[in-house]
């Protein structure tokens, strides 16, 4: 399939997409929504396939890369499912005691996608793992939209709660250095802000992606220092960005908070038309950073 941009494509398409893609309409409303796009030949379904992620190009580090190790891991949650799988990637050598991160997915399961950006982390010599919210319900079903229905079905509290034991699993794990950061996209930069408050001084970074910002009484809690990431044209999270950044000051939490002008949520996701490569590489440099200044011993 033709890799398309976010460019190529109305605004308002893509708002409906984004509207579909969280849940707040259903894929028939959206069928019946993209019609009065579909002209020049293109289909309602045609349309639908090419904002569809296409996993082929989700691969920046291979999982036989020879720099990492990357293997399936279950962690015990018993406060939440009782376990949780995940992709667990490191070096394949390691030297010393290395940083460890907590790679969060987006509101359907662990995709190759976010796999991948676990692979990344440990291609820059970092101890990474991805979990897999969706554990509970089989796991990651191969497919967006059925991981989207799974994920609707899965207790948030205690999906929260098995995160909250990869975390606590991976910041005391034998070849970490007992640094923890967080970093997660759309839902996953929503937990990412909200390990920053239940963990407190435990998150040694966080770095949310376009996330669901925690409740102004919660913010005091935060003791983490945080990276955030916004995009642009995505009216529906940046709606709790201001209140979130006036308590983020009032509490004197230490942060830096990137708005990328012209990019839409979902932008570091390089495997739909959202995806913006300047501003994902950009971001990506800065986590890197934020995390090697924070967690590095």
């Amino acid at each position: 399939m033709e890799r398309k941009k976010a460019s190529d494509f109305p605004q308002e398409l893509l708002n409906l997409f984004d509207k579909y893609v969280h849940g707040d309409i259903e894929r028939r409303d959206f069928l019946e929504g993209a019609k009065r796009f579909a002209v020049g030949g293109v289909t309602v379904a045609a349309l639908y396939e090419s904002l569809k992620p296409n996993y082929a190009w989700a691969q920046q580090v291979p999982k036989d890369d020879p720099r990492i190790k990357a293997d399936v891991v279950t962690i015990d949650s018993p406060l939440g499912n009782g376990n949780i799988k995940g992709v667990f990637a490191r070096p394949a050598k390691i030297v010393g005691k290395l940083p460890t991160v907590i790679v969060i997915h987006e509101n359907r399961g662990l995709n190759p996608y976010i796999e991948d950006v676990a692979r990344r982390f440990a291609a820059a010599n970092f101890i990474a793992f991805a979990p897999d919210g969706l554990t509970s319900a089989g796991g990651y079903p191969g497919d967006d939209e059925k991981g989207g229905k799974l994920f609707q079905g899965v207790d948030r509290a205690k999906m929260t709660e098995d995160f909250i034991a990869v975390a606590k699993w991976l910041k005391s794990h034998k070849d970490g250095n007992g640094k923890l950061g967080s970093v997660g996209f759309c839902f996953g930069g929503g937990i990412t802000n909200t390990l920053a408050v239940r963990l407190g001084s435990d998150l040694n970074a966080g770095a949310p992606f376009y996330g669901g910002q925690p409740k102004a009484e919660d913010v005091p809690k935060i003791k983490a220092p945080l990276m955030l990431h916004y995009a642009g044209n995505d009216a529906r999270v940046n709606a709790g960005w201001p209140p979130y950044e006036e308590a983020l000051k009032a509490n004197k939490v230490p942060y830096t908070a990137y708005i990328y002008e012209g990019t839409n949520h979902g932008f570091h996701n390089d495997t739909t038309p959202r995806y913006d490569e300047a501003a994902a590489k950009l971001a990506w440099q800065r986590t890197l950073e934020h995390f090697n200044k924070y967690l590095r011993a």
